[in-house]
């Protein structure tokens, strides 16, 4: 019997289990596939001499997260590389505006693009250097934040009190038009808030653009020495290392439950699992809760609280291996690993009403990364491994393109739409499709049976906005790992701070559990967080 059982060998999963053996527990981790990683691994599918990274690629905020820090992951072989400058978004004009790992340059060159751009960029790299690190810590904290949140509440009327927090709250469209008079300090907020399912004109998308463009300014955007996976087995390495242990093959189907207490998992060739202390679940939200765990034994309340449950936006990926550079017209393009391909933030906000009326875009936003330019060792000399995304309706209603992309995703509908999203590229890069020598088409589905947390090809365990964020996520009332089975622990990015590369929900997850085993946590925090969530929540119906 273990101590505790660990379901999902993705990142959150990988990092729970490295802190509870860490911590001297008997960890064992059980995974459907035959391989560790989850949305973090690379192979070589568009050539053999490619290694094209299958899911996420840049990890600004695993670099910066206390979580993946805690680990020491340098000393079991990971090393980070990064591309000279971090982001460019090219514009139609021939301009290019670049997002360098030094403010001062960034100023420098966003100055170009309007008078006092410059200083306005400094601004608000002034700002995070006054509550950016207390921000990033509140944010990846179980709700109610205490420490950290009460630091930064401090950093926060030191910066200028309400204004500071109503920045935090603005749309990034509103963000960069009171900030900037030219339009390329926008397109860099703008394009890094649609990483996620945020659009233009959403709340607090201002605060996520700003954030990660913040990030690139103190850690660059980095990417795993060799491929994504390299970060995966680093993580595997460390678990090893300190006595834990991953079945593959391994897929569970049931979270076994005894007057309100997990007391293991059952796997789909009916062996059972028993766990004496903890059952932690790096699944999503609605695999969990109502599948994994029977609605039997949970509160009336949740199940329709996860008939509310939204999900993110389906992602769409293409990798390419080239013979040469990406061509772009743009030279300060060729020097960023990352590429935003829209040609205004007009453009930006064209694309997500389209994603929001369920119609496959016409121009669809692009997210490109060129893994050669940060990372030499994906490609042969003289080439380019390249991937690019982007997002779809999750229901598709009809193709804003008029190809008649109908959203079943099959043969004909791929090759529509990475078509269309190579001809993105190919206008602000002419001669690009004449360097491919590999393609790899990536659609929802695919990327669904890649990962099963990918439900429909969604990347980020639910959407982004607002209202399923902090005590919000995954549902009112939530904002920590503790489930209303005792022993049983919420680890995937469905639970807060969600989506993105960083651990955090796993390292929450885990702490929680090491938290309930003493006295202090059992007979007085235990029970004062599970009334704070009732209170929160609001009254059964």
């Amino acid at each position: 019997m273990a101590d505790a059982v660990v379901v999902g060998a993705g990142p959150n999963g990988l990092v729970a289990a490295n802190v509870l053996a860490s911590a001297g527990w008997d960890v064992v981790v059980l995974e459907a596939a035959e391989s560790p990683g989850g949305a973090v691994r690379s192979d070589r599918g568009a050539h053999p001499d490619y290694v094209s990274d299958m899911c996420s690629a840049f990890y600004p905020l695993g670099v910066a997260s206390p979580a993946l820090g805690s680990l020491d992951l340098e000393r079991y072989g990971l090393e980070w590389r990064r591309s000279p400058a971090v982001l460019a978004h090219p514009l139609p004009d021939g301009r290019c505006a670049v997002l360098e790992e030094d403010p001062e340059r960034t100023a420098r060159g966003l100055e170009s693009f309007g008078p006092g751009d410059g200083d306005a960029w400094l601004r608000l790299w002034g700002l995070w250097e006054e509550i950016g690190d207390d921000l990033l810590g509140a944010l990846m904290t179980p709700f109610p934040p205490l420490k950290s949140g009460a630091s930064l509440a401090l950093r926060l009327r030191a910066a200028g009190g309400l204004r500071a927090l109503r920045f935090l709250t603005l749309p990034v469209r509103r963000l960069g038009e009171e900030e900037f008079t030219g339009p390329g300090g926008p397109l860099l907020l703008a394009g890094s808030a649609l990483h996620t399912d945020l659009f233009p004109e959403a709340a607090v998308s201002g605060a996520f653009g700003w954030l990660m463009a913040m990030l690139g300014q103190r850690h660059g955007w980095p990417v795993p020495r060799g491929g994504a996976g390299e970060l995966t087995a680093a993580l595997v390495r460390r678990l090893e290392a300190v006595g834990g242990t991953i079945r593959y093959g391994a897929r569970v189907t049931e979270v076994v439950v005894r007057d309100g207490r997990a007391l293991g998992v059952r796997t789909a060739d009916g062996d059972a699992v028993r766990a004496s202390r903890a059952v932690l679940a790096a699944v999503s939200a609605p695999v969990l809760y109502g599948g994994l765990v029977g609605w039997e034994h949970l509160p009336t309340r949740l199940r329709d609280d996860l008939r509310r449950f939204q999900w993110d936006h389906a992602t769409f990926k293409v990798d390419w291996a080239l013979s040469d550079p990406v061509p772009w017209t743009s030279p300060g393009a060729s020097r960023a690993a990352t590429v935003h391909i829209a040609d205004g933030v007009d453009d930006l906000t064209r694309y997500s009403a389209q994603l929001a009326a369920r119609r496959v875009p016409d121009r669809p936003f692009a997210l490109v990364g060129q893994m050669t330019t940060a990372d030499p060792d994906r490609s042969p000399p003289g080439t380019e491994s390249v991937w690019a995304y982007t997002h779809v309706p999750r229901s598709v209603v009809a193709d804003a393109g008029g190809a008649g992309i109908t959203g079943s995703w099959d043969a004909a509908d791929a090759e529509k739409m990475a078509d269309r999203l190579q001809g993105r590229i190919e206008k602000y890069a002419p001669g690009f499709g004449s360097r491919v020598v590999g393609r790899r088409i990536l659609t929802p589905d695919a990327l669904h049976g890649l990962d099963a947390n990918l439900d429909g090809g969604a990347t980020n365990g639910g959407t982004a906005a607002v209202h399923q964020q902090l005590f919000f996520r995954p549902v009112p009332g939530s904002g920590r790992p503790e489930t209303p089975i005792r022993r049983l622990y919420l680890a995937s990015a469905s639970a807060h701070p969600g989506g993105g590369v960083h651990g955090g929900c796993g390292y929450n997850a885990a702490r929680a559990a090491l938290h309930a085993q003493t006295p202090l946590a059992r007979h007085v925090i235990g029970p004062t967080l599970t009334a704070l969530q009732r209170l929160l929540s609001g009254p059964e119906v």
